[in-house]
C-alpha cells in the first residue's frame, strides 16, 4: 500500500486535488447537482486527499461537528482498500483531536464498510439528493472529560 499517501489540510489548499475527484463521483456518477454538492462546509472541515504517485484518487472531510462526508474513491481505483486506508486516517486524527465520536450519513450499499471499521447504524433509512442514505456513529473515547 505504500503506493498512496494521505494529505489532510484547508479546503484552499486542496481544493484543486479534491475538486476533480467528487466531481466525477458524486456528480457525473451518481448525479447528483452542483448546487447540492458544493456547500459552506468545505471552507470550515479539514480536507482529505489520497494521492496514487501525484494523481489524486480519493477523497473525504472532517467536519467540525465530528461529521464525515463527502467520501469519495475514483472508479479506476476501488477495490484496492483505499476507501479503508483514508477512513482510518480520518479516525487517527479524530483521535488526536480528542474527539468524542464520529458521525457520517452512509449510503445504504455501504453499510457493510463503514460496520467493518467500527461504525454503528443509528436510527432509519431516509433519503438524501435521491440516494437511500444512514446515520453511523463511532464512539472514540470513554474519557471524554480531560481536565486542562
Amino acid at each position: 500500500m505504500s503506493q498512496f499517501k494521505i494529505v489532510s489540510g484547508s479546503w484552499d489548499a486542496l481544493q484543486q486535488a479534491i475538486k476533480p475527484i467528487r466531481d466525477a463521483v458524486f456528480i457525473q456518477e451518481q448525479q447528483i447537482t452542483p448546487e447540492d454538492e458544493w456547500d459552506a462546509e468545505d471552507a470550515v472541515s479539514l480536507q482529505f486527499a489520497v494521492y496514487d504517485q501525484h494523481q489524486p484518487i480519493a477523497t473525504a472531510r472532517l467536519l467540525q461537528n465530528n461529521s464525515i462526508g463527502r467520501v469519495a474513491v475514483l472508479k479506476s481505483h476501488r477495490g484496492l482498500g483505499i476507501g479503508k486506508l483514508l477512513m482510518h486516517a480520518i479516525i487517527q486524527q479524530a483521535k488526536s483531536e480528542q474527539r468524542e465520536f464520529l458521525k457520517l450519513s452512509s449510503q445504504v450499499h455501504a453499510i457493510q464498510f463503514y460496520a467493518g471499521l467500527g461504525f454503528q447504524v443509528q436510527g432509519d433509512e431516509y433519503l438524501d439528493c435521491g440516494i437511500a442514505h444512514i446515520e453511523m456513529y463511532l464512539k472514540l473515547s470513554s474519557s471524554a472529560h480531560h481536565s486542562g
